[in-house]
């Protein structure tokens, strides 16, 4: 299922129904899961460890060499999960050392020119739309959305079922379940459609609602003094509002509002 046109290292390792297509090249170290899908002019480098039914469209550059000036040129990693989608002219870098590789889980979807940088770590169901880019060491959580020519500072947080709009110039952490949006990001409202969609139970919704208002309506409030007060409440029982709380406590570049 190699097209003769492609290169592929005697070192990889390929699994069961994988499909190269023409002009792909897969470097040494490169370890490929069952049924993956190459298209066409792919290039993926190593050390790369990828899971099984991957789609690759063309151009797309997995594994390449972080960009990160620190880096020396020691061995570093890339893992990757189950039924992700690239998208034409995707770049996924590899970590900046041996110690923390770049990780991306499953049923992500990365679309055209989309950009994850070293050392980022991605858990499942999120999209990165069009030229969505992830500056290094950047961190988001499962259902997050991304919108076309976002971009996200390093050492950046994205919460859970969060939605960043299109063109959002985002420096801080953007906390769960809400909607960011704007040059630079603020928190535009709660994710309503999305945790809808997930099929959120209505009391959820609601505690999420109560500490929306708390937490974001007045942007010139004190935010731990508004933590507080949101501790105090029947909402932080909920264990979507505990996280949201924990998230917001545990920031390290600051919170989005």
């Amino acid at each position: 299922m190699l097209h003769p046109t492609a290169i592929v290292s005697p070192q990889a390792k390929l699994g069961r129904n994988v499909r190269v297509g023409p002009y792909c090249l897969i470097g040494p170290n490169v370890e490929l899961g069952d049924d993956c899908v190459l298209h066409s002019h792919v290039l993926i480098e190593g050390s790369a460890k990828i899971g099984h039914d991957n789609e690759f469209f063309p151009f797309a550059i997995i594994g390449g060499k972080t960009q990160d000036l620190k880096y020396l040129g020691e061995p570093t990693f890339l893992e990757v999960g189950d039924h992700n989608v690239f998208r034409e002219n995707c770049t996924i870098h590899r970590g900046t050392t041996a110690e923390i590789p770049t990780r991306i889980g499953s049923h992500n979807y990365f679309l055209a020119y989309a950009h994850v940088a070293h050392d980022c770590q991605l858990g499942d169901h999120i999209i990165l739309s069009n030229n969505a880019t992830l500056g290094g060491h950047v961190s988001v959580e499962d259902y997050a959305i991304l919108g076309g020519l976002c971009a996200v500072h390093q050492f950046c947080r994205i919460g859970r079922h969060s939605i960043i709009g299109g063109c959002a110039k985002v420096p801080q952490d953007v906390p769960p379940f809400m909607i960011a949006d704007g040059h630079p990001a603020a928190i535009r409202g709660l994710n309503l459609v999305g945790l809808q969609r997930r099929g959120f139970p209505d009391d959820d919704i609601r505690a999420l609602k109560s500490a929306y208002k708390k937490l974001f309506l007045k942007k010139d409030a004190n935010l731990a003094t508004a933590i507080s007060s949101l501790k105090a409440t029947h909402a932080a029982a909920i264990l979507q509002v505990a996280h949201l709380i924990h998230f917001i406590e545990n920031s390290q570049r600051g919170v989005t509002r």
